[in-house]
């Protein structure tokens, strides 16, 4: 591996709305800043640039002026981002290791301090089928959508729970080819009473009109309080079957996009009494959206700041106490009348798709050995060991032992999956090559 890079007093991984707001504030501290992103362009998950400049979806006016405000901020910071790097972990003695993935060499940053601003993870319960080709996350397909401003061929359902299913459904049609439907399993329009809290955000509001009239316009029907049951492979399509309390329907489609909400993307991140001082901001701290992500990076940046010269942070702006109050009004209007459990799920339902672990597994390792702990139902059935980390299962086999132990047991993933590095899988040989070899892309840092 190559030699440390000291002298770094601020690493940033991260490069959308809450990395670019701690970059735009660091910017003129008078400190040595390390900005680093694993794609090629900055915007993250929400501003993701498209491969052609001449693409683009559908988008409210308030997303496209975030935007337009985050550029403004790009083009002044006197930091420039160092793309196509990914974050691997800090060792015993805090030092960040990056990887190159053009060289494929590994480097190591010794940081003061990091900002980790690498967003939030997509949920997906499981299904019957869940895991058939053809079946999507929503975020998947939406990040096709930007990408190449072009829909999949063929019918699409989108279906799950929560607001991004109505978003991707309303892309989906501006971009011409409309979804058959937008299966929601909440009833969120039945909550008039809760919904009218969202008076005192407005933005939100219109942008669910733009959205839901994007919808109607392209006669896409919006089935609330419908979930799905199972997904099979047929000779015609994928079978969707839902339920609801109208009765049951199934779906003829080509394709499917679920989404069952978003949490804070910590895997494998944990806090240090030692240097380096870690700091997350946006949502991979709390998953509060894009605006909200925008001004805890600027959070975030102060932080940094006041640590470094000793002095004490300043307090959370209301901002974000006025964003966490309209996302919980979200997160009630769009709460599950129930979570599926381990008796609703055939045994051969996939729970992690990486190792193939079963709903029927884990349901045979607590006969047998009722009482595991997160850690041994991980080490005993794999769960949370393959390529994603945990990402995708964790969370529902978390949930799904809380479930099993009864009451009010709230089993968090990480008790499952643990804290380590490399946070993801990372090939031996970039951990063996120097980065100081011929082709290998060195970092570029705002110094003091």
């Amino acid at each position: 591996m190559t030699d440390v890079i000291r002298n770094i007093d601020v690493l940033v991984v991260g490069a959308g709305p809450a990395g670019i707001a701690a970059v735009a504030r660091l910017g003129p501290g008078n400190v040595s800043v390390l900005w680093i992103d694993q794609r090629n362009k900055p915007g993250g998950a929400i501003h993701r640039r498209p491969a052609n400049p001449a693409t683009s979806i559908a988008l409210p006016n308030s997303v496209k002026a975030q935007w337009e405000r985050l550029e403004v901020l790009i083009t002044n910071s006197p930091v420039t981002l160092t793309p196509q790097t990914t974050f691997v972990g800090l060792d015993s003695e805090g030092v960040a290791v990056l990887e190159d993935r053009i060289s494929g060499a590994s480097l190591q940053v010794a940081a003061r301090v990091i900002i980790f601003a690498i967003g939030a993870v997509e949920r997906v319960l499981p299904r019957p089928g869940w895991t058939l080709p053809n079946v999507w996350t929503a975020g998947g397909m939406q990040v096709m959508l930007k990408e190449t401003g072009e829909a999949p061929k063929g019918r699409i359902l989108v279906a799950g729970n929560g607001p991004l299913t109505v978003a991707l459904g309303a892309q989906l049609a501006a971009a011409g080819n409309a979804p058959i439907a937008v299966v929601e399993a909440a009833n969120p329009t039945a909550k008039l009473l809760q919904g009218l809290r969202l008076l005192s955000n407005p933005r939100l509001l219109i942008e669910a009109r733009y959205y839901l009239n994007t919808l109607s316009r392209h006669n896409v029907p919006w089935k609330r309080g419908t979930r799905i049951v199972s997904i099979e492979r047929g000779e015609d399509g994928l079978h969707v079957r839902t339920t609801s309390a109208r009765g049951d329907e199934t779906f003829i489609v080509d394709h499917v996009a679920l989404h069952d909400g978003i949490r804070p993307n910590s895997f494998g991140l944990f806090e240090r009494k030692s240097a380096p001082l870690i700091i997350r901001a946006g949502d991979c701290r709390e998953a509060l959206g894009a605006v909200t992500a925008e001004v805890d990076g600027a959070r975030a940046a102060d932080e940094a700041l006041a640590h470094l010269r000793g002095e004490k942070p300043s307090p959370t702006p209301a901002r974000i106490d006025a964003e966490r109050r309209a996302q919980l009004v979200l997160k009630e209007l769009f709460r599950m009348a129930c979570m599926p459990t381990l008796e609703d799920l055939p045994d051969d339902t996939v729970l992690c798709r990486c190792e193939n672990g079963t709903v029927g597994t884990l349901k045979a390792m607590l006969a047998r050995n009722p009482g595991m702990s997160p850690r041994e139902v991980k080490l005993n059935g794999r769960f949370g060991m393959g390529s994603c980390q945990g990402r995708f299962c964790a969370d529902n086999v978390a949930a799904l032992l809380g479930q099993v132990q009864g009451g009010d047991v709230a089993i968090e993933a990480s008790q499952l999956t643990g804290t380590r590095w490399p946070i993801r899988p990372v090939q031996i040989s970039s951990l063996i090559r120097d980065g100081n070899d011929a082709g290998t892309t060195q970092p570029k840092t705002r110094t003091k």
